[in-house]
Parts: structure tokens; sequence; C-alpha cells
């Protein structure tokens, strides 16, 4: 599980008792994904709608994790790629 995921680590403690450790994300809307990505509603409600992105349903509200959202734009980030030497223009 990537770190910040919601999830749990499970430890034993010397009672014999498992003991689960939480982290707490943020849970955005389709309207703060849309300011942090720089585009309209829509394109998050897409996201959502084709199944391209990790969400949580609460009751009948859709969030989207945080972590989901940074995933998302690392799995799109393209390198530059670096060329070795210049060609002359002739």
């Amino acid at each position: 599980m990537p770190a910040g995921a919601v999830g749990g680590v499970e430890q034993v403690s010397a009672r014999g008792v498992v003991v689960v450790a939480r982290r707490v994300e943020r849970l955005l809307t389709c309207g703060e994904v849309a300011d942090r990505l720089g585009t309209s509603e829509r394109f998050p409600r897409r996201l959502l709608a084709e199944r391209r992105i990790r969400f949580v349903r609460v009751g009948r509200h859709v969030r989207i994790p945080e972590s989901a959202v940074d995933e998302m734009i690392e799995a799109g980030t393209v390198e530059p790629v670096r060329r070795r030497g210049r060609r002359s223009v002739a």
C-alpha cells in the first residue's frame, strides 16, 4: 500500500491483541479535484464514471482520496527527452 493510503498497519500487542493503526487521508470532492487539476468539474466526474481513478462512497456522496489524484498525476507525467548531441542546421 502506498504511503499515505487509507488502510491499516496491524501490530500484535504483548497480550496478543491485534491493534490496527490507521492513517487518515483527506477525501476530496469533484470540485476540489477539478480546482487542483485546473479543469472543469466534468473531468473528475468522467474519471469516476470510467473507473480511471480510485474513489470512496460515503453514503450517496463520492469522494476521491488525495493520494489517488497524486498517483494519477504521477502516472501521466512525461519526462523530457534529452539528446546527446546537437545537429547542425545546414
